[in-house]
């Protein structure tokens, strides 16, 4: 129906979109102002606890900065309530009070018959919920009652039963005074190419209603009773009420409890989500029938920026996990990610239920692991990278996967886990695999236990006090120190892998003089290793100051060792800095130097003495005629400028 754009702004100006979100949302009063029309809320759409949804009134507009869901008052009937186009106009204008204009009689004979089909589905609901307690339902009722269900959890889900009759709903329905037409238009009967009187499509099934997110039953879905049918599962065909393409079982209720707080899970089938929702996971669906498809993970998003695909613990569930690959990558990025939760071997959501208790599913939930991983696995198990040739295939198949990510951020992130795993990976591979003859004399230094990049460190005792070690020396130079310092950042990224991402570009900037170390930053980088690399990762782990160090005895503190390499970057940083500067004022100073240079030196002091001791004061607000500024400038005139090469 084509609708007059001044219709559809009056229904704007007349009805405020907060009225129409309010009724969805619980809006932030201390961060809102009611009185400009500017409302903040947790996002309905993706189940957040924070505020991060705007609306604004006088613009008309909504927006989330969580998951960037956006639109009009239209728009959000549509996404969060599942209305049509004409249905939420209809409301809207009802509220507005403003009458709808006239419709193409078209149009209105496609809205009365969808209103005609969906009673028709009521009928047959209630049909075979009255079936179910008759007795040709006993195996049925029996079956149930094996898998848990009573007669509240069949009456929660509408679960009936449709007799082995040829035409026992048709014969029901015609009696009530329903067309044969709206029968078969419904999917609840087939007519035969012959043209004898229509069958029923379900016969001798356990009948599950598959309703839409208002809860208007759309189509079914029957389990056979006989072992021997030829499908197991059935569900209706596609009508002008239902695409099972472009929609998910179970799909209202999950939608609320996921506003709540509850995490989003995709299970394969009726009874999975049935068990799920009965052990306190509301938040459970499944596809109707088939692999997921783009509409159904566009619908998932809509509700969760997270959902948790529940597979069963099969082969079965494996490749569809797989084949699911291909179809996220495109559509992930920000807010719309993925996790993976595989149940033990041989078990489906509902087995591990009854078996083990919530606790056990919750368990797996728990575990869920990112879509990353899985293409990691995919990639990788089962297969063996002996050659350069191997492996670059790895790389050429990992990086067209990547490739398809639209978001750049996410695809950097990518690649910095991607890169990590293949370190191990090759690491391992290399040391597990080499002929000792080709082996360096040592793999590690002997108080590391383990290989590559999962290599622990056995703490011993320094061979001097601290007081005397190497970097408080005396005797040290400027440029040793450095060296030490530099040695440390390798050492503490080549055992802490997770925190190269970060300071990947900060690596690329330490331009070390000796080539292995050189190389040891290449290979760090890349997640490859070089003999070149390993001789400089030997060198620096054969150290006593290295190996004593705190990020290094305690390999397992990430967040010490994140703050030991950042002080440790800032050092060599602020280092180079300094000798920049005092280059340009050597170059520069005739006799006494002058202001501006004087500030710069004292400028790069400071950044000297912050890198060097993070913990004393921040001395940029000193005074320029304070005692610690001239002290600072003067450590910087006398260690640096004049100081003589030793030798």
């Amino acid at each position: 129906m084509s609708l007059p754009p001044q219709f559809l702004d009056e229904i704007r100006a007349r009805v405020p979109l907060s009225r129409v979100i309010g009724r969805k949302v619980v809006w932030d009063l201390r961060r809102s102002n009611q009185a400009k029309g500017d409302w903040w809320a947790p996002c309905p759409f993706h189940g957040e606890k924070t505020a991060s949804f705007h609306v604004d009134d006088q613009k008309g507009f909504y927006y989330c900065f969580g998951c960037h869901a956006k639109g009009d008052a239209l728009t959000f009937l549509r996404e969060a309530e599942g209305l049509g186009f004409i249905e939420a106009v209809e409301l809207l204008a009802a509220e507005a009070g403003l009458p709808m204009p006239e419709r193409d009689p078209r149009q209105v004979q496609r809205a009365d018959r969808r209103t005609e089909l969906v009673e028709v589905m009521e009928q047959a609901v209630r049909w075979f919920r009255m079936q179910l307690g008759m007795g040709p339902a006993e195996a049925a009722r029996a079956y149930l009652g094996r898998r848990g269900l009573d007669e509240a959890a069949c009456e929660a889900f509408g679960i009936g039963f449709a007799p082995d009759q040829r035409q026992g709903l048709y014969n029901a329905l015609r009696a009530k005074g329903i067309a044969e037409a709206l029968i078969v238009e419904a999917g609840l009967a087939a007519k035969p190419e012959d043209g004898g009187a229509p069958f029923d499509r379900f016969r001798g099934r356990i009948i599950f209603p598959i309703r839409d997110g208002r809860g208007r039953c759309i189509a079914f879905g029957g389990r056979a009773m006989d072992p021997n049918a030829r499908a197991k599962y059935l569900n209706s065909p596609e009508t002008p009420l239902f695409d099972k393409g472009r929609n998910l079982y179970n799909i209202g209720p999950a939608r609320a409890a996921v506003a709540k707080g509850r995490p989003l899970v995709v299970a394969e089938g009726y009874m999975d989500v049935i068990a799920l929702v009965r052990a306190g996971f509301e938040g459970a669906v499944a596809p109707l029938g088939t692999a997921i498809t783009e509409d159904q993970l566009r619908l998932m998003w809509r509700i969760s920026p997270e959902p948790v695909i529940a597979l069963d613990g099969d082969q079965a569930g494996l490749r569809a996990a797989m084949r699911l690959i291909d179809l996220a990558l495109p559509m992930t990025g920000p807010g719309q990610a993925l996790r993976f939760a595989f149940l033990p071997q041989g078990l489906d959501p509902d087995d591990l239920i009854r078996a083990r208790g919530a606790g056990a599913m919750g368990a797996v939930l728990d575990e869920a692991r990112p879509l990353v991983d899985l293409l990691w696995r995919r990639e990788t198990e089962g297969r063996v990278f002996d050659s350069p040739e191997r492996r670059a295939a790895l790389d050429k198949a990992l990086a067209e996967a990547v490739a398809k990510i639209p978001d750049k951020d996410t695809r950097d992130h990518y690649h910095a886990v991607l890169r990590n795993l293949k370190w191990e990976l090759f690491g391992n591979r290399r040391r597990a695999d080499a002929p000792a003859a080709a082996r360096p004399a040592r793999d590690w230094p002997r108080d590391w236990q383990g290989q590559g990049r999962n290599a622990r460190f056995q703490p011993v005792a320094p061979a001097a006090p601290t007081r005397a070690s190497r970097l408080s020396s005396p005797d040290m130079d400027g440029q040793q120190a450095e060296a030490l310092v530099e040695a440390m950042v390798l050492a503490i990224c080549a055992t802490h892998p997770g925190l190269i991402a970060p300071v990947e570009s900060r690596l690329e900037r330490l331009e070390p003089q000796d080539a292995d170390r050189a190389a040891l930053i290449h290979d760090l980088l890349s997640g490859t290793q070089s003999q070149a690399g390993q001789r400089a990762l030997e060198s620096i782990m054969a150290d006593p100051h290295v190996r004593a160090a705190p990020a290094i005895l305690r390999p397992h503190d990430g967040d010490a060792a994140a703050g030991i390499l950042a002080n440790a970057l800032d050092r060599i940083e602020a280092r180079r800095a300094a000798r920049e500067e005092i280059a340009r004022a050597e170059a520069e100073i005739e006799g006494l130097a002058d202001e501006g240079l004087t500030w710069r030196m004292a400028q790069s002091a400071r950044a000297r003495q912050q890198a060097d001791h993070p913990s004393l004061a921040d001395l940029s607000d000193l005074g320029e005629d304070s005692d610690a500024y001239r002290a600072i400038l003067d450590a910087a005139l006398k260690n640096e400028i004049w100081r003589k090469p030793r030798g």
